[in-house]
């Protein structure tokens, strides 16, 4: 089994390149009519921007709690792995791959929350639906069923193909 290849230091890159506007004021926030929409598409609404703010907010208090739990679970697999006794080569490798998959879920949850967490930062600076790559908009219906989006769809596309 291979682990996971960190993407800390990718995020770091990353985020220098692409770095998030500075948040407005409390008194100058966003109006939701600010923010892009693909042609054809009706305006952000007051309510639908509160609806992606307070989703991306109960998704990072998910993620958090996620993420102490798994630290916990390490912890504990740690701890018990420093009394490896009598264990024979199985219960070694059973051990070793718990304790791998453990650290693979608390660095996929931490991804997960950076990535809400710049999102709410888009949010509150307006850049929320504007692609990263070329600067059109992602869409109001990609942003709604995918609030963590970053990439318009043809953007998306090309760098999978990579």
């Amino acid at each position: 089994m291979v682990a996971k290849k960190s993407t800390t230091g990718a995020r770091a890159a990353e985020q220098a390149a692409a770095p998030v506007p500075p948040a407005r004021t409390a008194a100058a926030l966003a109006a939701p009519d600010e923010l892009m929409v693909r042609p054809g598409e009706e305006p952000w609404t007051a309510q639908e921007v509160e609806e992606a703010r307070a989703e991306l907010a109960r998704e990072s208090e998910r993620l958090r709690v996620e993420i102490h739990a798994a630290e916990e679970a390490l912890s504990g697999l740690m701890r018990d792995s420093a009394d490896g006794a009598g264990d024979d080569q199985a219960d070694t490798g059973t051990k070793n791959i718990t304790r791998e998959h453990e650290m693979a879920l608390a660095e996929n949850a931490r991804e997960m929350l950076y990535q809400t967490e710049r999102a709410l930062d888009r949010l509150e600076a307006g850049t929320y639906g504007a692609c990263e790559s070329c600067g059109r908009p992602i869409g109001k219906a990609r942003m709604q069923a995918f609030p963590r989006a970053t990439l318009c769809v043809e953007c998306k596309q090309r760098q999978e193909r990579r």
